[in-house]
């Protein structure tokens, strides 16, 4: 899959690939605990931020059995304020969707015209007929933004996270290619 996959822009925000360059921003965001509380992610040293950046910045977009991570940048400056992840089952029927936004970008809707528009690339480039999001029922600002882009909640499940129990909501987006 090749970059021109990804819009150039949208309404306050850009979705673009990681860069090394990134790495301060990345480090911003990807260690407060508030934000990774509920992320499948845990803080990483720089090393190994450095090392990540420049995996996902290589890896080809969609491979099936792969995650890919695209960056949301503010579209004046291309500063990194957050990013989307997006999984390929291995079948390539089905996807997942995670996304992170950095506390200062938040409540201005970047996060769910980014989530909307990573939405619209995977499904133009891929056969998946569907995407969950999964979240921590706690997670009120995750509930309620995959239920603005149109995910459905399908169930809920009791699984332990990060050694708490915790309740987790799963929702899902059909294909709408009408």
């Amino acid at each position: 899959m090749h970059e021109t996959l990804l819009p150039p822009e949208f309404r306050g925000g850009r979705l673009r690939r990681l860069h090394q360059r990134d790495l301060g921003a990345f480090q911003a965001y990807r260690s407060l605990p508030e934000l990774g509380r509920y992320q499948g992610w845990s803080p990483m040293s720089d090393a190994e931020a450095l090392q990540f950046l420049d995996e996902v910045h290589r890896a080809p977009l969609f491979a099936p059995g792969h995650w890919v991570q695209l960056g949301i940048a503010e579209p004046a400056s291309d500063a990194l304020v957050g990013d989307i992840g997006l999984y390929l089952s291995e079948d390539g029927t089905s996807g997942e969707v995670g996304f992170t936004l950095h506390p200062a970008s938040q409540g201005r809707g970047v996060a769910t015209l980014a989530v909307r528009e990573a939405l619209q690339v995977f499904f133009s480039a891929t056969s998946a007929t569907s995407v969950l999001g999964i979240t921590d029922e706690r997670n009120l600002p995750s509930v309620r933004l995959l239920e603005r882009v149109g995910f459905e909640f399908i169930e809920s499940r009791q699984v332990v996270f990060r050694g708490e129990p915790c309740t987790e909501r799963v929702y899902a987006l059909p294909r709408n290619d009408g």
